[in-house]
């Protein structure tokens, strides 16, 4: 009984500091990832995310800049988890509405660097949980929970 606690205690904690799972909910991203994607987030892929409550302030372990191209998830800031595209760093100009603007970042104006997420928009660094590395599996989502699974999206990188 003592090793199955020891084994369920090491998977939460690998779970929630290395790497977790989110569920895919639109088709932005299609073909790449497909709603009822689970894609397996690696959480150190730009550092380890400290603090960020009231208690502590935020701060990365190991930081890592992230790249145009990445497929990140980014906590909204109300519990919710979405994955996008990043397509523009600090620093970097980007067109929207008609106009012209510079990304910002710490090295120009910003207390935080941003990151322009395709079909989520501008978000601060700290928002970044980590990169999407694995589609696990795909499950439609209308269907029963024994049926609806997709084969050719079994363990499928990124």
């Amino acid at each position: 009984m003592g090793a199955l606690m020891v084994a369920f205690l090491l998977m939460l904690i690998f779970r929630a500091l290395v790497f977790t799972i989110y569920t895919v909910t639109g088709s932005q991203l299609e073909p790449t990832l497909m709603a009822g994607d689970r894609v397996m987030v690696n959480r150190w892929s730009y550092g380890l995310r400290t603090g960020g409550s009231a208690l502590f302030s935020y701060g990365r372990l190991w930081s890592q800049p992230i790249a145009r191209g990445d497929l990140v998830a980014v906590d909204d800031s109300t519990g919710n988890v979405m994955i996008g595209c990043c397509t523009a760093c600090p620093g970097d100009t980007i067109h929207w509405q008609e106009r012209t603007y510079v990304v910002p970042g710490r090295a120009s104006c910003a207390n935080h660097d941003y990151y322009q997420i395709e079909s989520i928009g501008l978000v601060r660094e700290e928002q970044v949980i980590g990169r999407a590395v694995l589609v696990v599996y795909r499950h439609q989502t209308d269907s029963a929970w024994w049926k609806g699974y997709d084969r050719e999206r079994l363990l499928h990188p990124l």
